[in-house]
């Protein structure tokens, strides 16, 4: 392993002749011989479980709300260094209508700017992660205070309200007490009764924060926390950023708006580790509101991964092959996943504590696929699970799906296109001109 630069001295370059003992050994040789390129077509179970879309359904979408979110870790030239993530979401509004007058190969600037002008709302923090010193306290409270007062503050409120309304259940007669937690101090497992912002443990008496029932502490100690934790509170923005449109939606007498609205999360509708907490009032809610016979279109859409790279690889071998040929799609069960993307058995189905959205591959034309996700409302614990008239308003998405084809990028979507265009934080400039703040 190389020596990294530091101090103004250079990085340790890898050797220009280390090749020269490999490619001189006998050993070596013979492996590589030996080895062959295996070429094989997938089997008919991967290739004939994919369905035409037949509908001749009138796309009814004419108003799209797309979340994204990013966040960019960055370190000071002091020693020792100081370093902390900013973090940055945006939820954007769009009509479908005005992506119909955009060139989807080379789209206008100031056709994307009218677009986006006064559609947007946006979120940033910034949680510091090393060597940082606070009037907060240390760096496990200051990062709990900051999670807390962030969501809070903004807009109002609106993001805290939301994180009350899915962890109460308020859309119930009765609300209910929060998901359980233990808590950061003397872990003694605990739940905030509704409604609470704020309480203090029964056994340390320590004051904490509904916040910390998703448990951001799990992944910080007293004086340093990873950039773990800036994703997961990017993933977590993003999440209340969305059901908050969906929250105030839910609140108007007319329900009827959902008809006609599409919801956009970039990237998987789950979440990882301890943040799951919140995994199950999603689903409880999307069922309820599946029970009235309110039918929430939600898609969200994988750009890297296992089950993007798994796509890439049959692709060419389903319909459409043709342009002239219709969309297909294949909605994949839980035994096809484990099986033929995770390559390994499971002893509980796919997703049961991580995802409130199942996997679907489609295929637009002969050049354009992409992964969505697709919600149920309760989790379908079978491993045929789920059939394509379990996932909520399928064949309203499909439908839509054409009409939002970016063309700049493979399997692109424009609408997330646009959000990640005003969400984004790069790690060049973005990350060098915050380091200035920083310092």
């Amino acid at each position: 392993m190389a020596y990294n630069s530091k101090g103004g001295l250079p990085f340790e370059s890898a050797s220009k002749l280390g090749h020269l003992s490999l490619m001189n050994s006998e050993w070596i040789n013979s492996l590589v011989k030996d080895f062959e390129a295996q070429f094989s077509s997938p089997s008919s179970s991967v290739t004939s479980n994919w369905t035409e879309f037949n509908s001749s359904s009138q796309n009814l979408i004419d108003q799209i709300w797309v979340v994204d979110g990013s966040y960019v870790p960055v370190q000071s030239d002091a020693t020792p260094p100081k370093e902390v993530a900013f973090i940055k979401t945006a939820i954007l509004n769009i009509s479908e209508a005005s992506l119909k007058n955009i060139d989807k190969y080379n789209p206008h600037p100031m056709d994307l700017q009218k677009i986006m002008k006064d559609n947007a709302l946006f979120h940033s923090t910034v949680l510091p992660l090393r060597n940082i010193k606070s009037s907060k306290g240390t760096n496990f409270d200051t990062i709990r205070n900051i999670i807390f007062e962030s969501i809070k503050i903004d807009e109002k409120g609106e993001y805290f309200e939301t994180l009350k309304w899915l962890a109460y259940q308020k859309w119930l007669v009765a609300p209910t007490n929060s998901p359980s937690f233990n808590c950061p101090y003397c872990e003694t497992n605990l739940e905030f009764t509704a409604d609470l912002e704020k309480m203090n443990c029964t056994t340390c008496s320590k004051e904490l924060y509904l916040t910390d029932m998703i448990g951001f502490h799990l992944d910080m100690t007293e004086d340093k926390a990873t950039d773990a934790i800036a994703s997961a509170y990017m993933s977590i923005m993003e999440h209340l950023m969305l059901f908050t449109i969906i929250r105030l939606y839910w609140s108007k007498q007319d329900k009827s708006l959902f008809i006609n609205t599409l919801f956009i999360k970039d990237g998987p509708l789950s979440l990882n580790s301890q943040y799951v907490k919140l995994i199950p009032r999603i689903r409880d809610f999307l069922e309820y509101a599946k029970q009235q016979g309110i039918l929430i279109n939600i898609l969200g859409q994988e750009k890297s991964g296992k089950f993007v790279d798994h796509l890439s690889t049959i692709a060419r071998y389903v319909k459409p092959l043709e342009k002239c040929d219709r969309l297909h799609y294949h909605v994949l069960s839980h035994k096809y996943v484990e099986t033929e993307v995770q390559d390994k058995p499971s002893t509980i189905n796919y997703g049961q504590r991580s995802n409130w959205g199942e996997k679907v591959l489609v295929k637009v034309d002969p050049v354009t696929q992409l992964v969505i996700n697709v919600p149920t409302g309760d989790y379908l614990d079978r491993k045929n699970a789920p059939l394509a008239n379990e996932l909520i308003n399928l064949e309203v998405i499909l439908t839509v799906i054409p009409h939002i084809i970016s063309r700049r990028f493979l399997g692109g979507l424009y609408p997330i296109e646009l959000a990640n265009g005003i969400a984004s934080l790069s790690s060049y400039p973005s990350a060098k001109i915050l380091q200035k703040l920083l310092e």
